[in-house]
């Protein structure tokens, strides 16, 4: 359990290098990619070495890092959140979304959806990091969930949201126990994050069987 401690930095040096920007100490997934920032020492981040990789007024999220802002940085938002894992084989409780795999044709809807309902951070080539399913109504792409962080045999169930129009349906529900339930097939344990106040979401996901692992600060950070 101990690579969920910094899971982002063992996902950007690790399954997910080729989509990172930096070097041994301090890594970001590239431009169009989640705005995630990794460091190898998250208790002392090199954020001198990382800053030749970023660009002047962008926003990058930050796990667990809880010390002091750098010259140059600013907090712009900080709150907490958990992460939480679902250890054993999913084979309980269908799908019934009628959810289909995500492929490029549909990157743009899922990015526009990500951007008007927040479920965290999103690019419009995130999808690109993991498996994507979507739900539809008729064109129009309603709900969503994704894979994005991945480090040994932990796969991050991410992107979780639902227009507010078809909440209420069992839609993001469904779209978990698809992903948990490949992820399990493959091998893999499931994990996600959730913020502390979103009581709804953390309700849903104790009924699935995910156990709380442990709270992180998470922050937004801007390089000035």
């Amino acid at each position: 359990m101990e690579i969920l401690d910094n899971i982002v930095w063992n996902s950007l040096a690790g399954p997910h290098s080729r989509f990172a920007l930096g070097g041994p100490t301090a890594r970001r997934y590239a431009p169009g990619f989640s705005p995630i920032l990794g460091f190898a020492d998250p208790d002392r981040p090199d954020f001198a070495s990382i800053a030749a990789h970023c660009q002047r007024d962008e926003h990058f999220y930050c796990d667990g890092w809880a010390g002091s802002v750098p010259s140059g940085w600013q907090i712009v938002f900080e709150s907490s959140m958990f992460k939480m894992v679902r250890v054993g084989e999913f084979t309980d409780d269908d799908d019934r979304t009628g959810a289909i795999p995500l492929g490029p044709e549909h990157f743009l809807q899922a990015q526009e959806l990500a951007v008007r309902l927040q479920p965290g951070p999103f690019g419009p080539r995130t999808p690109e990091l993991g498996e994507y399913f979507g739900v539809f109504d008729g064109p129009r792409l309603i709900a969503m969930a994704g894979e994005r962080f991945h480090a040994g045999p932990f796969r991050e169930i991410s992107g979780v949201c639902t227009d507010p129009e078809f909440q209420g349906r069992g839609l993001a529900r469904g779209l978990v126990v698809t992903l948990a339930r490949r992820q399990s097939a493959r091998g893999e344990i499931p994990f996600l994050h959730v913020m502390r106040d979103n009581v709804r979401a953390r309700l849903m996901y104790e009924r699935l069987g995910f156990e709380y692992y442990r709270e992180s600060v998470v922050r937004v950070v801007r390089f000035a």
